[in-house]
């Protein structure tokens, strides 16, 4: 069986055309990708506002950017401020209609707008070195530890999250008719009551919170089946590259002295997100803290530890590759990466490796 005559693949790529079609429908109305600010020229004047599009909503996930904002990175970096715009979102439509100078968000998403509609973006970097996503289940339920149990089930998907897992079945051969798919929020409460066997879930999130219930809990993650991607890749236009590199590195500048603050201190940003950024959510206190804690882990890989945050290794990078072929998603490294300005950064900024201390 090829990737391109996988008749599974065909349908994950149609599926996730849909999202590439509606960003660049945007972006036909508003007359053509938006710039995403001045140019380098103007760097002596500063960046003005800087918008970041995050994939999800203002909790401990985004810590790094929290103390980026608190700590005045971003405004040493050169930016009078930052507007950091809360998902859920893939972010593609948003960089592509100029409203998002960056956005965070995952390969898949990124790799299809790429492929399927020739979306003019880029993945620059990333925060995790590893694919967060899980299908969630107890172990007194579902219980689905292997792609196999996922037949027969009924398993919550949120609805932007739909496209990937299409392409977690279709990187694993299985037909999404094997199963039910149960349309579902973010609340795990669902599979909490019985009415999923499975949810698709983050480890550092739902799974997190549902186990802190006192409930044993079964996690079937991606990374480990199929789509060991990263997650949370900084993701620019190609025209920002071209027109804003240096503001785009004083980005990645800032992201890395945030999140370097972020590993070395999850107690405060699970604070931040409690109480300043997230306070209007109602974030459990221990559970954003365990989130954040564990988040840590995916920051950090040994090729961080060598070549410091926000890297993509080679091998990381043909891991992607070779995820989004098995969703039918076929690309060249060139056409999903350019890691050019990060190198960059560290080559200018050689003390940015040391986020350990």
């Amino acid at each position: 069986m090829t990737f391109l005559t996988s008749r599974r693949a065909q349908r994950v790529v149609a599926a996730l055309a849909g999202v590439a079609l509606s960003a660049l429908t945007l972006t036909a109305c508003g007359g053509g990708a938006a710039s995403t600010g001045d140019s380098t020229e103007s760097s002596a004047d500063g960046y003005g506002e800087l918008t970041l599009q995050l994939s999800w909503i203002l909790n401990e996930e985004f810590a790094g950017e929290y103390f980026a904002d608190t700590k005045g990175y971003f405004t040493d970096a050169g930016f009078s401020g930052v507007n950091l715009v809360p998902g859920p979102s893939t972010g593609v439509a948003e960089l592509l209609s100029g409203s998002a100078d960056a956005a965070l968000t995952d390969a898949v998403s990124t790799g299809a707008a790429i492929a399927s509609e020739g979306a003019p973006i880029k993945i620059i970097g990333t925060t995790f070195q590893r694919n967060p996503f899980t299908i969630l289940s107890l172990e007194d339920g579902g219980n689905i530890a292997t792609v196999d149990d996922l037949k027969g089930k009924r398993i919550g998907i949120q609805d932007s999250n739909t496209s990937l897992f299409n392409a977690f079945l279709a990187a694993n051969d299985i037909d999404p008719s094997e199963m039910t798919i149960v349309p579902v929020q973010y609340d795990p409460a669902p599979l909490v009551n019985g009415e999923v066997d499975g949810f698709m879930a983050f480890l550092t999130n739902e799974a997190v919170t549902v186990a802190a219930q006192g409930l044993a809990t079964t996690n079937l993650p991606f990374a480990d089946n199929g789509l060991p991607f990263m997650a949370e890749a900084v993701v620019v236009t190609d025209e920002s590259i071209a027109n804003d590199r240096e503001k785009l590195k004083a980005l990645l500048t800032a992201e890395i002295r945030g999140w370097t603050d972020a590993l070395n201190d999850p107690e405060e940003g699970s604070r931040l997100a409690v109480e300043e950024y997230g306070a209007d959510l109602d974030l459990n206190p221990e559970n954003s803290l365990a989130g954040a804690i564990a988040q840590n882990e995916l920051v950090v890989s040994d090729e961080t530890e060598e070549n410091g945050l926000f890297t993509i290794s080679d091998d990381l990078q043909q891991a992607t590759l070779e995820s989004l072929a098995d969703a039918g998603i076929t690309l060249e490294a060139s056409q999903l990466f350019d890691l050019s300005l990060l190198q960059e950064v560290y080559e200018e900024n050689p003390d940015l490796k040391n986020y350990a201390g």
